[in-house]
Formats: C-alpha cells, sequence, structure tokens
C-alpha cells in the first residue's frame, strides 16, 4: 500500500471519527420535543410508566452526553446517547396514539367505582341502623356517620370532575372516598359482631 494511499485511508478515518464525536443535539432536540408533546397529551398521567421511561431515558442521555464531552475529541463516543434518545422518543411516540383509549378506560373505571364505592355508602349507612348505641358506640356513630357524610360529598363531586376530561383526578377521588367507606363500613361491622358475640356469651 504506497504512502497516498495510507493517508487517504487515515484521512478518512479521521472524517468518521470527527463526525461520530459530534454530541446528537438534533436527537436530543427531538427527545425533548416528544416529551414536550406527550405531556400536553397527558401522556404524564395516562401512561405514566411510559413517559416515566422515557423521560429516563433522556436524562441518562443527557448524563452520557456530559461524560462524552468530558473526554478528548478523539476519544467521544455518542453512541450510546443516541440509542437512548431513539429508545425515548420511540416510547413516546408509541405512547401517544394510545391516550385517547386509556382516557376512555379510565373513565369507564370511574364509572364503576362510583357505582360500586355508592353501594358500600348506602350498606355503611344501613349498618349503622343496626349498630349498638350504647354511651360509647352513639359518640363512635355519629364520628363515623360525619365521615361517611364527607365520604358522600366527595362521591358527589366525581362526576363534575369527570365531565371536566379529568378523569385520572375524578379516579383518584373516587378510590380515596371508596377505601375511605369501606374501612368505616368494616368499623361498624366488628362493632355489630362484638356485640353478636358478647350476647352469645351471656
Amino acid at each position: 500500500m504506497n504512502v497516498k494511499l495510507v493517508l487517504l485511508v487515515m484521512g478518512l478515518a479521521a472524517v468518521m471519527l470527527v463526525g461520530c464525536a459530534k454530541a446528537p443535539q438534533q436527537e436530543l432536540d427531538a427527545a425533548k420535543a416528544a416529551l414536550e408533546a406527550a405531556k400536553a397529551a397527558e401522556v404524564d398521567r395516562y401512561l405514566a410508566d411510559q413517559y416515566n421511561a422515557a423521560n429516563d431515558s433522556v436524562n441518562a442521555a443527557l448524563t452520557e452526553i456530559e461524560t462524552q464531552n468530558s473526554k478528548s475529541a478523539l476519544s467521544r463516543n455518542y453512541s450510546k446517547a443516541r440509542s437512548l434518545l431513539a429508545t425515548a422518543t420511540g416510547m413516546l411516540n408509541s405512547a401517544l396514539p394510545l391516550v385517547d383509549s386509556t382516557k376512555a378506560q379510565v373513565k369507564a373505571d370511574v364509572e364503576n367505582l362510583l357505582t360500586y364505592a355508592q353501594t358500600e355508602l348506602n350498606a355503611a349507612k344501613q349498618l349503622i341502623t343496626i349498630a349498638p348505641k350504647g354511651k360509647e358506640g352513639k359518640a363512635a356513630l355519629e364520628a363515623i356517620q360525619s365521615e361517611l357524610a364527607t365520604c358522600e360529598t366527595a362521591l358527589l363531586e366525581v362526576g363534575p370532575i369527570a365531565e371536566k376530561g379529568d378523569f385520572m383526578s375524578a379516579k383518584d377521588q373516587v378510590n380515596a372516598a371508596l377505601q375511605k367507606i369501606l374501612a368505616l363500613k368494616d368499623e361498624v361491622q366488628q362493632a355489630i359482631d362484638k356485640q353478636a358475640a358478647a350476647k352469645s356469651i351471656k
């Protein structure tokens, strides 16, 4: 191999190395734009796992870019950063079309949970009518009734929240109210069972 050919090969290699050593700014800009678009479409709320994974990939890519930037120009390699950014952009682009169907599912979940919560609320109220009403029992029942009233108000607010299209907040609210209702219902049931057990001993 003659000297000119060797120099040509070395020159081409140097050009390729320098080209590869450029920070992936376009890929980074694309990934950041995808994150913004995803957030605007509420991917971060309705497909949180995908959004968070993509966000983590972008952050990891930024860290990798900083690491490579700190190296000498000839030893920089941004292939890992490019891969992370491509993965993030791909995940976000795949998630965007799924937002509407996910919202529809959450909306259906809210409707089902609301029906269930209302049923359990009515059951809890019914149990209170047969719960022991001694001196201590009366005070406890009044406190439970007050808490159930708060839960009932919370359930009434779910509909308007869902009507605004904020199905995730509606789901969170109905879930919180439902868990409280179930706990209060269980508390009343325990009092009833305790009284029944005491009577059976006598």
